[in-house]
């Protein structure tokens, strides 16, 4: 399940509510993630360190490339091995600009997450997980085989599993993990599943991310998009659908991006019939 860091504090008041409300469901791990060109990376690192001691919940904490130097990378693995936290998710990150704006590499930094991965293996003490697409990277410009590539790499350097970006097609995420094992790969591809509760919401994070939303997903939201009831509904119908495919493709797991709610996971959990 993953949460971001609020902007202020009615919102942490929120995120802390819905953290008490998911961690009934005995989730493997709470992941905590970064703003956009690492403008929550202190509040990243405050949270992923409270969550740990308040739940005992094992948190992954996310980790970019933005805006930091080698140097300021260590001392984050630092802070987050003094709080307890035992597992990474090594990212390149979105540059301040967003998704498509020109890439700054920062002095002395890094400019894609193989580096990132590269780099916290050697230092040790981490397990390392990494971001996957079952649509392929917006960068790869359509070609999987990159993609695949670039996966097998991260491997290679020190990943042992990689999360995926949200989609909605289980066809999506079967492709992508036997191209990896057809490949030799050993590494657990776990499902991002987005619960999808505004269509507003949900056609920006798929303008930002690159992912594709199916044209009869599309059409089934816009017939209810001013009914907020229905949209929630319908999010979690498909929802549950899209997991019930991926269990019986042996899924290794599912995150869910709960976007600091407790609702919709909970009752697609509970439909799952997982806890």
């Amino acid at each position: 399940m993953e949460l971001f860091p609020p902007k202020d504090e009615a919102g942490e008041a929120r995120l802390w509510e819905a953290t008490l409300a998911l961690a009934q469901l005995n989730p493997d791990f709470i992941s905590v993630t970064y703003g956009a060109g690492g403008s929550t990376r202190d509040r990243t690192i405050r949270i992923a360190s409270e969550l740990t001691a308040r739940t005992q919940i094992p948190t992954v904490a996310h980790l970019t490339c933005v805006g930091s130097s080698s140097v300021e990378i260590a001392s984050i693995l630092d802070q987050y091995e003094q709080a307890g936290i035992k597992t990474i998710l090594a990212l390149r990150g979105d540059p301040a600009g967003g998704p498509q704006a020109p890439w700054e590499t920062a002095p002395h930094g890094f400019d894609h997450a193989d580096q990132l991965v590269e780099f916290a293996a050697k230092r040790g003490g981490f397990t390392i997980g990494v971001a996957a697409f079952p649509d392929g990277h917006p960068a790869s410009g359509g070609d999987f085989s990159r993609d695949v590539d670039v996966l097998l790499r991260k491997e290679s350097l020190g990943a042992s599993f990689a999360t995926t970006q949200f989609f909605f097609k289980a066809t999506s995420w079967i492709s992508l993990v036997d191209s990896l094992k057809a490949r030799g790969s050993s590494l657990p591809i776990i499902a991002g599943i987005l619960p999808v509760t505004n269509v507003k919401q949900l056609n920006r994070m798929a303008e930002l991310g690159g992912t594709p939303i199916p044209a009869d997903i599309h059409q089934r939201f816009m017939a209810v998009a001013d009914d907020e009831a229905a949209v929630v509904e319908l999010g979690i119908e498909l929802a549950t659908e899209l997991c019930r495919d991926l269990i019986e493709a042996g899924v290794p797991g599912l995150h869910f991006y709960t976007m600091n709610t407790s609702r919709a996971t909970q009752e697609i959990i509970t439909r799952l019939g997982l806890r």
